[in-house]
């Protein structure tokens, strides 16, 4: 948005493994920032090492909103993002700091500039009615049938996607109408602050492929499968919940049940990984108003865990003469 009367705020976008955290502790050392997670994962406690939460002592460099604030049994809405996200944008600028959003679940990012359309509730039998037919049919072909009501929200969702074919389905047997059409009835609600809309990731697609495997297995090392395990001996909770499909914790939670081996574990999770990133580029490209930095890529191959001093200093020049 234009109106340089707006306080600012900036938005770190950009797909998974690309370093957004390292470089939002970094940017946090030059503005007085706190961080606003705009991630559907971090929300849920006991979730840490599979959603590459950062650490507490990353948490005590600078102040870090929207981290474990839900049990895993509990539901997320985007709605919910919106309305917490914009009062914590009020309550940072309102003590003289600069809210900085940072995240990959770009639904929020978007729901956060645009607002919302008005769609129906959850209806939980209609939702049981379509995992009975994913069963039988598989979500592809219940893809399919998206595509045939509602081709704009089948092109936008992969056909493995089973949440939002699921939401998208449901929107349309309860209302008879599209949600591609409910969208349009929406009118933009502007936030009431500036955004400054940035982007990072590898030049190289290739050299992220290389991080997101780098990073599961260093996920494997540090524990990831006693995490999951802790999470299904709790007895409540199961696959169909939206922690439990994160990416990743699916793939573990099948491997704990004997549904496949530690080899499949392996290569599902690095492949799951890889397709969220093939989304979250999908979501980027068509972003209005973004401004991008690509990564150093020799340095910056394997170990997202450091900004390097270039990829700082470019990011600088451009945030510092926005934030006046």
């Amino acid at each position: 948005m234009s109106n340089s009367t707006l306080p600012p705020a900036i938005c770190l976008m950009g797909p998974t493994a690309s370093g957004k955290t390292a470089l939002a502790l970094a940017l946090s050392c030059h503005f007085p920032c706190e961080i606003i997670s705009v991630d559907s994962a971090l929300i849920y406690r006991g979730m840490d090492i599979g959603t590459a939460k950062p650490t507490l002592a990353e948490r005590a460099q600078v102040p870090h909103h929207l981290i474990d604030i839900r049990d895993p049994s509990e539901v997320y809405s985007a709605a919910e993002f919106r309305a917490d996200a914009l009062r914590l944008m009020d309550e940072i600028t309102s003590r003289g700091r600069i809210p900085l959003l940072v995240g990959g679940t770009l639904l929020y990012f978007k729901v956060l500039k645009d607002g919302l359309a008005s769609m129906p509730a959850a209806n939980a039998d209609v939702r049981s009615q379509i995992e009975v037919d994913a069963r039988i049919r598989g979500w592809p072909a219940l893809h399919a049938e998206l595509a045939a009501i509602d081709p704009q929200s089948a092109a936008r969702i992969h056909p493995q996607h089973s949440q939002r074919i699921q939401r998208a389905l449901e929107v349309y047997r309860v209302s008879g109408e599209s949600m591609s059409v409910l969208h349009a009835r929406q009118s933009a609600v502007e936030p009431s602050h500036r955004l400054i809309e940035l982007a990072v990731a590898p030049l190289d697609r290739a050299v992220l492929h290389q991080r997101i495997a780098a990073r599961f297995a260093r996920m494997l090392q540090d524990g990831f499968l006693d995490e999951v395990r802790a999470l299904r001996d709790r007895g409540d909770l199961h696959v169909d919940l939206p922690s439990i499909r994160a990416v990743g914790y699916r793939q573990a939670w099948d491997y704990l049940n004997d549904v496949i081996d530690f080899e499949t574990l392996r290569e599902r999770g690095v492949i799951a990984t890889r397709q969220l990133a093939k989304r979250q580029f999908t979501w980027l490209r068509g972003w209005a108003d973004l401004r991008w930095f690509w990564t150093d890529i020799e340095q910056r191959a394997i170990n997202e865990n450091t900004a390097t001093e270039d990829l700082l200093e470019t990011v600088l020049k451009y945030v510092e003469p926005t934030l006046t």
